[in-house]
């Protein structure tokens, strides 16, 4: 056994084990028997599996008296499985009705690693994840149960006796020259335009709604077996007291990091200090199994959804007008693709397979809908199935989006200042802008209302790119004052101590910062954190806050970048609109693999569960308020002019505008120094 196989078998049992542990086991006498015993007996409290968790003197008990692999063969058959090497996410070979895989499976340990510090698997996860020890339900009770859900619905005719579904109104010809004359031909397009997998390798290549194919293993491994649907570790989703505080925000309060005072901070969630990613293939499979789990339990409080899977072994009966059966599933978009006669197909996938959606034209309001669908995002879909069930015609989709009656939280009192994107170290940074929004700080202004309204100041808050840093973009060493990153961070640190100890400074990372590429980010670390003052909170990227009471998520807004370029109508002139569209997937980077490079953590620290007060970003240097159902959006500007780079991509800036908030009644007043 090689130690990438102890690694293997550990994050298919959905632990983590540190690097001192695998030389361990790897060095013992039976490495195999013992890595057996260790995760037939590991504690249920444990998450990372280290040395202090290895009994030695109690496997070589229990081998003395009873071999190891009686105790593995007395587990039920998953468990062995898992134990053996073999994926929880593979096919089952004696179900008639699952799709043969047709594709290679990328082996988990050839892919390169995705994080830069190769020690962070032994960094602690969030401790609000506990590992499950539920056995994965054996295949054929799954069937019993997916049968048991659909036995209450009256019996359909044979399809044989079932009228026609009227066929699609125009001859669907796909751009990729597939001619589609009639509802059976449309239907072969669901299989015939899934037939590769997406890669699930951290090289994040681009790609567009038209040239991406990715096959129903895209998302949530081989196979998508029905099998890994029903189970609790598959989709273990994190303890929530209630609705609106489940997902990753969730667990006892006392986990959260508090930093008490007269202006108080709690950070709920941050990626600081819990990263596990190594860029294993299990790894990516959990990431998109998480997202799924936890987008699609929103969208099921409003729809009664199947699994896809179900749709390919039943026919369905006629509605009483006349028409097919309507049905809702809940899905990742894994395609987008469009017809010559302007139809949209999407194609769909949840952990028991794929399918695929025709949205027409003609349905004006909802293909207008369909059209600000992006790559994977999960959303769900009513429409009746087509004669040969592979095609379903919609009539409604569903995004998470946040509820209507989401309500506002009151109470608290004092302003909160936002600001993104400072760039010290820029040839370009506007010193002087900047200085005199240190004097407003300060209390120092001419006048009375601005020293007022300094002396109401809690709050100030960064969203990303304290400093310009080196080399982000190309010849940037043309346009700095100061070459040395570092140097950078004294100088902004100067800064900065010059804010009044009363008010409290929160700075989260961008990607002009010395931190990981990959978000999610983790704060500044600890070296360049000593550069400023004890009493400032340094968080990651994103990261969810309570400021007294207030509920604040802050992105930079990397991913902003991808929203213009896919969503029609987003502009980098109105950020926040950009800003809307992630609230609408409840999901701050929807697409994987494009401008944004992300880390598959076991966790995706991007769904945006609970629904904040405010969302703050940057990135883009323009300014832009927003509100929808009761939530605040703000994209802050910057304290950059242009830049010869931004002249290049027509990015004209914004710069030197403060948006202050009131927190008690969300009231924004935009400050000009310029």
């Amino acid at each position: 056994m090689e130690r990438k196989d102890i690694i293997r078998a550990v994050m298919e049992k959905e632990y983590q084990i540190s690097p001192e542990a695998v030389e361990l086991i790897y060095s013992s006498n039976s490495p195999e028997d013992l890595l057996k015993y260790i995760l037939s007996t590991v504690n249920d409290s444990v998450i990372v599996i280290g040395v202090e968790d290895i009994d030695i003197e109690g496997f070589a008990a229990f081998s003395a008296g009873e071999s190891p692999s009686d105790k593995i063969n007395a587990l039920v058959p998953e468990e062995r499985k898992i134990l053996s090497g073999v994926s929880i996410l593979s096919s089952r070979s004696g179900n008639p009705s699952s799709e043969s895989d047709s594709f290679l499976v990328p082996d988990p340990l050839s892919e390169p690693v995705l994080s830069s510090e190769p020690d962070v698997i032994t960094a602690a996860p969030d401790p609000s994840i506990k590992p499950s020890q539920d056995s994965v339900p054996d295949s054929s009770v799954q069937d019993m149960v997916l049968d048991k859900a659909y036995e209450s619905a009256p019996d359909t005719p044979d399809a044989s006796n079932t009228p026609d579904t009227p066929n699609i109104p125009d001859t669907l010809d796909v751009q990729s020259g597939n001619v589609l004359s009639d509802e059976d031909s449309a239907s072969n397009l669901a299989s015939d335009s899934l037939s590769s997998a997406k890669a699930a390798s951290p090289t994040f290549s681009s790609h567009s709604s038209l040239a991406v194919n990715r096959s129903a293993s895209s998302f949530f491994g081989q196979g998508n077996s029905l099998s890994s649907f029903p189970s609790n570790r598959s989709f273990r989703t994190e303890p929530s007291s209630s609705a609106s505080e489940r997902g990753i925000f969730s667990g006892s309060r006392d986990e959260y990091k508090h930093y008490p005072g007269r202006n108080p901070v709690t950070v709920v969630s941050d990626i600081t200090g819990h990263s596990t990613c190594v860029g294993e293939y299990m790894q990516f499979v959990q990431y998109f199994r998480d997202r799924y789990s936890r987008l699609s339990e929103i969208i099921r409080g409003r729809i009664n959804a199947r699994p896809i899977e179900s749709l390919k072994r039943r026919s369905f009966r006629r509605g009483g007008d006349g028409g097919s059966e309507e049905i809702s599933i809940i899905g990742m978009v894994s395609d987008i693709s469009s017809t010559t006669n302007g139809h949209k197909i999407l194609s769909l996938e949840d952990p028991t397979g794929s399918f695929s959606v025709l949205i027409r034209n003609s349905d004006k309001e909802l293909f207008e809908l369909a059209s600000k669908i992006i790559l994977d995002e999960v959303i769900g879909v009513t429409g009746s199935i087509t004669n040969d069930g592979s095609l379903m015609l919609a009539t409604k989709l569903i995004q998470p989006d946040v509820p209507n009656n989401v309500q506002r939280r009151t109470g608290s009192h004092g302003k909160a200042v936002l600001i993104s994107d400072v760039h010290v170290g820029s040839s370009q940074f506007m010193e002087d802008s900047w200085l005199d929004f240190l004097d407003f700080l300060k209390g120092e202004s001419d006048s009375e209302d601005m020293r007022e309204l300094a002396a109401s100041v809690r709050y100030l808050v960064v969203a990303g790119d304290i400093v310009d840093g080196i080399g982000i973009y190309p010849d940037q060493e043309m346009e700095l004052d100061i070459l040395d990153v570092y140097e950078q961070y004294r100088k902004a640190a100067e800064y900065f101590r010059e804010i009044p100890e009363h008010i409290r400074v929160i700075i989260s990372p961008g990607n002009h910062d010395a931190v990981r590429q990959a978000e999610p980010q983790p704060a500044l670390p600890e070296s360049i954190q000593a550069y400023f003052p004890e009493n400032f909170v340094f968080v990651g990227n994103p990261a969810f806050l309570e400021l007294d009471g207030v509920r604040l998520l802050i992105y930079h807004g990397r991913s902003i970048d991808d929203l213009v370029a896919t969503v029609p109508g987003v502009s980098y002139q109105e950020p926040a609109g950009a800003v809307l569209e992630m609230l609408k997937c409840r999901h701050l980077a929807p697409t994987y693999g494009s401008r944004v490079s992300i880390s598959p953590e076991k966790k995706d620290y991007f769904i945006i569960d609970p629904v904040p007060d405010i969302i703050h970003t940057g990135h883009v240097h323009t300014l832009g308020v927003q509100r929808y159902k009761n939530v605040l959006l703000v994209n802050s500007g910057t304290w950059q002019g242009q830049t010869e780079f931004q002249k290049r991509v027509n990015l004209v800036p914004v710069p030197a505008r403060v948006p202050i908030v009131d927190l008690e009644d969300f009231d924004v007043k935009i400050l000009a120094f310029d």
